[in-house]
Order: C-alpha cells, then sequence, then structure tokens
C-alpha cells in the first residue's frame, strides 16, 4: 500500500529520496519520511511530516547530507496520519531505522511484551515493534538482527532497515508485499516499486517472498529469512522514466484514459493468428488438450479487476461454451471452496501483488490447482507463483484508479477466450468475426474519446448528484458494477449498480428526479428489456443518461458508442464513463491522481 525508496552510493541521497517518494505517492500519500546518514558523519538523521511528500520536503533542512538513506511515504493501517506514526520509526537510542510496508498480524502481543521489559511507544504503528526488536537483538550482524526480529513476527512486510553501526548496508526483506532491487554503477536503489527506479536504473532485481538481501554501495547478495544464499539475475525494466510522466495532461488519470487506444494495440500485438483465426498464448503453458479438459473456469480479482473478471467470465461462456464465474478474491480465500481439478482458476491484478489475490493463488497452489494470471506487472508476485498467464502490456499505470488496465483486461480475457473457445467447438467464421472486432477496438476507442467536451458538460450536470444509480443486463451489468466503482472512487459520489432486470424488485423505490441513472444499453437481443427498464424509471420522474449504439428515445441524454461484435462491446461501453467520472471530479475539485483513504496497490488484506 506504501511506498519505500532507499540509497546507498556516492550522490546526495536526500534529493533522490525525495524524488522517489514523489513517483511512489499514489502508493499513499498520508505522511511521509526520510532517514540518512554516511559513513563520514555518525549517527541518523530523520524528518517526517504529515501529509504529502510537499510537505515533508518544506521541512527538510538546507544542510541535510548524506550518501545512504531510506524513506517511505505512508497509506495508515495502525494509527492515523500523524508527524509521529509516520515512516522512518527509530528506536529509542536513534541507532535503528525502519521504514515498512504490509501488516504485523501479531503486533498488539508484540507490544505488551516489549512494554513489559520497559520499551516506551511513541507511535500507534505496528512498524514500532519491528523496529524495536531489531534494537534489542544482541547479534552482532546487522542481517542476523533483522532476521531474529523477523521469526518473531507474523503478518505482511516490505522493509529497509539502517542501523548507526552499520553506515556501509541497508538491509531489506520481503514476504507478501513487493521490494525491487535497482542495480546501479557503484551505487544501489531498494523501492516498493520500479517507479522509483526507472529513472537512475533499468537493471532490477525482484526479491521473493521469505527473501531478504543486503545492499551495499558497490554490490548486493540476496538470501532468504534463514539465512540460505539465494541466486538473484538482474531483468532491464521495460518502461523508460518517461512513461511515468503525465505527457502533458492535468492527470495521470487523463492520461491514461486517453492512452487506452494504443495500449489495446500492445495487448493484441503478435498474438493474432489468422491462418487458424485464433490467437498465440504461448505463455498460458496450456496446449491444446489440457485447454479441451477444462470443465469451469473460476476468474479471482478485486475491485476493478474483479469486474474485469466479470467481463472475462461471460466471453469465456459465450465463445468457449465453458462455464465461467468470477468471484472476490478476498472472499474465496475465507470461505473454504471447492478445489476441482477440472476447473482453471485465473488471478487477475495490475500490480501482480494484490495480497488477497496473491494468497488466493498461494491457497490454490497449495491444492493442486492449476492457476493463471493476468496481470501487468512483469515479474510480479502473481506472474512468478502462477503456471502461465498473460501480460496485459498496459503500461505504467499510475493514478490509483485503473482504467487502461481494467481495457486491457478486458481484452486480454477476449483473446483467452477465443483461444479456449477454437480448441473446442467455435467455427473458424466465428474466429474471425471476434478477431476483426478485435482489430477495430483500438480506432473506436479513439472515436469514444473524441466525444470527451460532450461528456464533460454532461458530467457537470451530475456534479450536484449525492448519489447516482447505475444499471445494465448481462453483458452490461459489469460494465455498470465498473463504472459505478469509477464515480465512487474518484468523485466521492455515493453510486450504486443493480441489473436492470432486479429494479422492480426493490431499487425502484429509489427513483426520483434527484436520482439520476445510467444505463448500459448495448445493441443486443436484451435491447428492448433495457428501453424497458428506462421506461419504469421515467414513469417515476427519473432522469437516465443512456450509453447505447443509438439515441434512446426514453434517455434524457445519450452517449453513442460505436458498435463492435456484441460479445466485445462491454469493452468500449465502459469508456465513456471513465471520462464521466474523471470530469465529475474535476468539476468537484477532487484530487483524482489520489482519491482519500484509497492507495493503488493493495498489499494487505
Amino acid at each position: 500500500m506504501c511506498g519505500i525508496v532507499g540509497y546507498i552510493g556516492k550522490r546526495d541521497v536526500a534529493p533522490l529520496l525525495l524524488e522517489g517518494l514523489q513517483r511512489l505517492e499514489y502508493r499513499g500519500y498520508d505522511s511521509a519520511g526520510i532517514v540518512i546518514t554516511s559513513p563520514k558523519t555518525a549517527g541518523l538523521r530523520m524528518v517526517k511530516a504529515k501529509g504529502r511528500v510537499r510537505d515533508l520536503e518544506a521541512k527538510v533542512p538546507a544542510r541535510f547530507k548524506g550518501t545512504t538513506g531510506i524513506a517511505h511515504t505512508r497509506w495508515a493501517t495502525h494509527g492515523a496520519p500523524s508527524d509521529v506514526n509516520a515512516h522512518p520509526h527509530m528506536s529509542a537510542d536513534n541507532k535503528v531505522a525502519v521504514v515498512h510496508n504490509g501488516i504485523i498480524d501479531n503486533a498488539a502481543e508484540l507490544r505488551k511484551k516489549l512494554e513489559a521489559d520497559g520499551v516506551e511507544f511513541l507511535s500507534e504503528t505496528d512498524t514500532e515493534v519491528l523496529t524495536h526488536l531489531i534494537a534489542r537483538s544482541q547479534a552482532e550482524k546487522l542481517e542476523e538482527k533483522v532476521r531474529q526480529a523477523l521469526r518473531l513476527v507474523e503478518g505482511t512486510y516490505g522493509i529497509a532497515v539502517m542501523h548507526a553501526d552499520f553506515p556501509d548496508r541497508i538491509v531489506v526483506a520481503r514476504n507478501g508485499s513487493p521490494v525491487v532491487l535497482g542495480i546501479g554503477e557503484k551505487e544501489m536503489f531498494v523501492a516498493s516499486d520500479v517507479a522509483a527506479l526507472v529513472a537512475h536504473t533499468r537493471q532490477i532485481v525482484t526479491l521473493d517472498d521469505g527473501e531478504m538481501a543486503t545492499l551495499k554501495a558497490d554490490d548486493f547478495r540476496t538470501y532468504t529469512t534463514e539465512g540460505t544464499r539465494t541466486t538473484a539475475e538482474p531483468t532491464t525494466v521495460e518502461w523508460e522514466a518517461e512513461s511515468y510522466d503525465m505527457g502533458g495532461h492535468d492527470t495521470y488519470m487523463h492520461k491514461e484514459i486517453h492512452e487506452q487506444a494504443d495500449a489495446v494495440d500492445r495487448v493484441l500485438r503478435g498474438r493474432i493468428d489468422d491462418r487458424f483465426s485464433t490467437v498465440h498464448l504461448g505463455g498460458l503453458n496450456l496446449d491444446a488438450r489440457e485447454a479441451r479438459q477444462i470443465r469451469r473456469v473460476k476468474i479471482l480479482g478485486c475491485g476493478t479487476s474483479y469486474h474485469a473478471g466479470m467481463i472475462g467470465a461471460q466471453m469465456i461462456e459465450e465463445l468457449a461454451r465453458i462455464p465461467a464465474d468470477a468471484e472476490p478474491a478476498s472472499e474465496f480465500r475465507y470461505r473454504n471452496a471447492v478445489v476441482d481439478p477440472d476447473t482453471l482458476y485465473v488471478a487477475v491484478s495490475q500490480s501482480g501483488e494484490t495480497y488477497d489475490v496473491l494468497a488466493a493463488v498461494q491457497e490454490l497452489k497449495r491444492k493442486g490447482a492449476r492457476v493463471l494470471g493476468i496481470v501487468n506487472v512483469v515479474g510480479s508476485a502473481i506472474a512468478r507463483e502462477a503456471d502461465g498467464g498473460m501480460y496485459v502490456h498496459a503500461g505504467p499505470e499510475v493514478c490509483v484508479v485503473s482504467t487502461k488496465c481494467f481495457t486491457n483486461t478486458t481484452v486480454a480475457f477476449a483473446l483467452l477466450a477465443l483461444h479456449l473457445g477454437r480448441t473446442r467447438d467455435l467455427s473458424v467464421r466465428d474466429g474471425k468475426r471476434i478477431i476483426e472486432g478485435l482489430r477495430k477496438l483500438p480506432e473506436q476507442i479513439s472515436e469514444v474519446l473524441k466525444q470527451e467536451e460532450e461528456i464533460k458538460k454532461l458530467a457537470e450536470q451530475f456534479a450536484d448528484a449525492r448519489s447516482m444509480l447505475f444499471i445494465g443486463r448481462v453483458r452490461g451489468y459489469p460494465v455498470a458494477r465498473e463504472a459505478s466503482l469509477k464515480l465512487k472512487e474518484v468523485s466521492y459520489i455515493h453510486a450504486e449498480a443493480y441489473p436492470a432486470s432486479e429494479l422492480k424488485h426493490g431499487p425502484l423505490a429509489l427513483i426520483e428526479p434527484a436520482l439520476p441513472t445510467v444505463a448500459i444499453v448495448p445493441d443486443d437481443d436484451l435491447l428492448e428489456k433495457n428501453r424497458a427498464a428506462m421506461e419504469e424509471i421515467k414513469a417515476r420522474s427519473g432522469k437516465i443518461l443512456a450509453v447505447a449504439h443509438q439515441e434512446q428515445e426514453k434517455a434524457d441524454h445519450t452517449i453513442v458508442v460505436p458498435k463492435n461484435e456484441d460479445e466485445l462491446d462491454p469493452i468500449l461501453m465502459g469508456i465513456p464513463l471513465q471520462l464521466l467520472a474523471y470530469h465529475t471530479a474535476l468539476a468537484l475539485g477532487r484530487d483524482i491522481d489520489k482519491p482519500r483513504n484509497l492507495a493503488k496497490s493493495v498489499t494487505v488484506e
């Protein structure tokens, strides 16, 4: 959830760390802190501040020099945002400093034991427990001090540790929360996300769960929490630093919405097989014989990824005729689900590090299930844990609310559905039809985005609404779910999504002029059913915005989107509603890239 960045080398460390925090601020932004040292200066120096990274930067003194440091931008779990609760956390003797992402589940128990031994806590955080455990260790080496402390904690962590007696090193560890090393020329970096590293190096090492590393200016070594050496080969990051810039847009969300045509082109590139009217998905590690043995598909994701999975499940059922459904990973992993050997499980996560999804994958693997991953980040935890899968190639997505990654994930599901369908009973003719539809998507997305000014005017009309209703049937319902979530996330307007067929079973009681309804109305075999639902709303003086393939007489306003194949229409119909959410939030003056209470990559339960 939070952002970690660290550096050891010869450069002035404070500007590097502050720049890295700025790039990671989308991961957490209620407080921030920095601690530095160097072999030539005694002790650790720390500055912390409630608020954004800019608030921390304003507090950093002019003569704050060092060549080694760690820094953190926080998303609160234990303790309200404050200067005291901000990371890093320092031991009482000012010798140990720790930054931590994740949650220590047994923090309360450990805290009581430490307090009984006379330790005084300054903060409400679980992380301070870890700091005191490291400081109290009698081990001679910093690595062993950290290892001893980690043996006592239960939960998830990505940590970086500095010690005044060991100014030549930073020790890091990972269990369930990302830690990435950046390999430079006589300098080393560490971060929780490659976004903080790409301006300085594209050579990275991603730690596995249960793995630690020691960073020195001219070297690094990796090993398990038990002390066994591991072999880590650096890989090259695909994206350059410019990919993380705004590129002339006012917000990352606006930029990422407008990148979707190119992003969809990337996810399709090199994967279409015209000869056999199918697609190449070698990364699935699933041959035709194995694909034909699948009797069910279960898709697991959280939030936007779950909604993409709902669309994916419908595509798989329609094109491959395999029973498929989507479920929140957070619920699946706790309900003791029956794991069927004939079921293909698909884990969906933009970051590839979403903890609930990762934990579900690990539980499925433990029970012998076949698991595919659909993720955006190459080399992420879910990508490494899964038996195979697909990268969606959306490119870096910095805004907390997902737009282009959602769209690319739905396209990836279309590819998977086509692949499974063509190994079974989907005809060559239908395969060609879907391929032609996929190829139209980039241009059609561009057509939708040309309507931005009209959508902006509509959004300004909705900015005063206290609540909104989103409805759709079958293919339209997951689109309504995702659009409702987008509006909530970025504008803070309450919104609900319902199947249009369910209106008469309760929600019609809410309809009044003050409650706008957004209706998803694809031109398919349910068109007249959707029109009947709009008629029910109009009869009760409700205001309607329709997203449709043609003007809708019963709607007060219609956003017309290009028609594709019925199965692919949901991919396009969500895009104008991303713009609607964006411009509604803009009209309300919201912090669009960093919505309150949210963080980009949810690596805690």
